[in-house]
């Protein structure tokens, strides 16, 4: 189960991070999220060899499930420190590419780039940078030359919005730099507290697999049952 949902939250930054992409062009920070799916995958073989272990009680398959639920601890640690680095840098990131996506609209919709603003607009309820005045310094503005914004810009409320400056009312007011920068953010966090949480299962996990094996070595009487000798 662990490992089913340290899988579905890796999955979930890459369909996330899809969405937003043209805005990060730092691919590193996809590295948390290429390590807990690899740790989802890893945990769920480690899963199977600590309960056949357990069920077999065998001495040297616990002590194996031990070193290994250690190993992914510490890569789990990992991933918390990389989340924390990256999701500082999110900010700057953002900041330096934002511009240049903005200023890169065409309005068609094959194009990847606008297709991505189009997206994110209507997702967070945003326009523009900072906000919808912004698309006045962007080349599709000026080529156009019809005074407005895209209709993506235009308030989920109303159908007969048209883009236009000239009733700003009808307009997302709040730009998407601040809420791109949010939103990856969470994403980040969604990560680091999917690996502190099973950081902690995993102590669990350790801690049961050394209990047992305390007991194993201190009852010899078990061990020569199990082993089928006799004690007398």
């Amino acid at each position: 189960a662990a490992a089913g949902i340290l899988c579905y939250v890796g999955a979930y930054v890459f369909i996330t991070y899809d969405d937003y992409d043209h805005f990060f062009e730092d691919v590193y920070t996809l590295i948390p999220a290429v390590i807990i799916i690899a740790v989802g995958t890893l945990l769920f073989i480690i899963g199977l060899i600590g309960c056949c272990a357990t069920i077999r009680e065998s001495r040297c398959g616990l002590a194996t499930f031990v070193i290994i639920l250690l190993l992914v601890f510490i890569t789990e640690v990992v991933v918390v420190v990389l989340g924390y680095i990256y999701r500082a840098k999110v900010e700057d990131e953002v900041d330096h590419s934002i511009r240049k996506v903005y200023n890169g609209y065409n309005g068609t919709n094959p194009d990847a780039a606008s297709r991505a603003i189009d997206y994110v607009q209507r997702q967070l309820r945003c326009c523009g940078i900072r906000n919808y005045s912004d698309w006045e310094n962007t080349v599709w503005f000026k080529q156009t030359k019809n005074n407005s914004v895209p209709l993506s810009c235009c308030k989920a409320a109303l159908s007969n919005c048209t883009g236009s400056l000239t009733r700003p009312m009808d307009l997302y007011s709040e730009g998407c730099e601040a809420l791109v920068v949010k939103k990856l953010q969470e994403i980040m966090m969604y990560v680091i507290w999917a690996a502190l949480a099973f950081a902690a299962i995993q102590l669990l996990g350790m801690l049961c697999a050394c209990i047992v094996l305390c007991r194993r070595s201190r009852d010899p009487a078990y061990e020569l049952l199990i082993t089928g000798g006799t004690y007398a």
